[in-house]
């Protein structure tokens, strides 16, 4: 079976030595005679995984014991609630910034449990671009400013941390984890989705600073205070533990490329090669101010939608896959993780050329 380039949004593409190694290990995992999936959350075989899982983790974001790292299920969605839940407090107030359809929807659920108020948004400019330092405007009374780093949409990427003059900094990194190094200890809060750079669909991290815990909003479910999961170890109730082992593997695979620094090198070749096709074609267009082209998703239009159809098919036969824009955009988006190789984008950037040469 040969593999074929994967440029899906999520759940996304997982490195083929882990997919391996989960195939050997998946009937007996290391002589033990059976599957992680038939484990214990309680037995030591599993709880040996969940904290190597763990501590690779730090070990790459080099995170220190003043973060607890807690492995949750619900997605980033449930994060949208849990961030208010448990950081509101008293002021039942936060400041966001709008980027595109994930911080909005971020915003939408925090309304539920107090006020937003906008520290800014693109919203205007149809989410092309990210505003500047120099535009936030945060409301005096907000508990904490939450971003997304990454739009995977839109591919909207901040390139500049935002100052929260203050307050604790909220980020949504779902898309661009592990992409890139960056310095933990510049937010109180982080969260994402494992489902584009950490492993499969089914788990989430959260990287919360262990003096914000414990202050929930009354009434809230027992499910949704961070606490609860940092003082069971995130085994409060059964997790998803499949996600996890595989999750734990990613980590180790990352270090085996050289860890973040070594894996960003890559991922910006990766970028720079597919916004070079497009920028010197007449063919292709990104709309996204240049500075806040995302390293992750780049979506892409072509001069004749008309032909949007054509390419897709053409793109399949090709063996690259998954190359349709989100439905509220349209276009196409080629969504370039860790694990997507550099050899796909290659062939994504010949397919391209060869596309435009016939139909330009």
């Amino acid at each position: 079976m040969s593999r074929k380039h994967n440029f899906s949004a999520g759940p996304a593409a997982l490195p083929t030595a882990v997919l391996e190694q989960a195939q050997a290990e998946i009937l007996d995992w290391q002589g033990r005679g059976l599957s992680v999936m038939e484990m214990s959350h309680r037995s030591a075989e599993y709880v040996s995984i969940a904290t190597a899982a763990e501590q690779d983790l730090r070990d790459l974001l080099n995170i220190s014991d003043e973060y607890a790292v807690l492995f949750l299920q619900g997605g980033a969605t449930s994060q949208f609630a849990m961030v208010p839940v448990n950081m509101m407090g008293d002021k039942r107030c936060g400041a966001y910034i709008n980027t595109g359809m994930w911080s909005t929807k971020a915003i939408k659920e925090a309304k539920r449990f107090g006020d937003v108020c906008l520290a800014a948004s693109t919203e205007p400019e149809s989410f092309t671009r990210a505003p500047s330092q120099a535009e936030l405007q945060i409301d005096s009374n907000a508990a904490y400013l939450h971003y997304t780093t990454n739009e995977t949409i839109g591919g909207v990427q901040f390139d500049y941390i935002p100052d929260a003059q203050g307050r604790p900094l909220v980020a949504d990194m779902s898309s661009d984890i592990l992409s890139a190094p960056m310095d933990v200890n510049n937010f109180e809060l982080i969260y994402a989705g494992a489902q584009k750079n950490i492993g499969p669909a089914g788990i989430t991290v959260v990287i919360v600073r262990k003096s914000l815990l414990g202050n929930p909003l009354p009434g809230m479910p027992t499910m949704y205070d961070y606490q609860v999961h940092a003082k069971a170890d995130s085994m409060n109730n059964t997790p998803p533990t499949y996600s996890w082992y595989l999750a734990g593997l990613v980590f180790k695979w990352l270090k085996a490329q050289g860890g973040v620094a070594a894996i960003a090198e890559v991922n910006r070749r990766k970028s720079a090669k597919l916004y070079a096709a497009i920028d010197a074609s007449g063919f292709y267009a990104n709309p996204v101010a240049v500075n806040n082209r995302s390293i992750m998703n780049v979506p892409f239009t072509l001069v004749d939608s008309s032909l949007d159809a054509k390419f897709l098919a053409e793109a399949e036969a090709a063996d690259l896959l998954n190359l349709q824009g989100h439905r509220s955009v349209g276009g196409m988006r080629a969504s370039i993780y860790n694990a997507v190789s550099e050899s796909s984008v290659d062939a994504l950037v010949e397919f391209m050329a060869e596309f435009e040469r016939r139909w330009g």
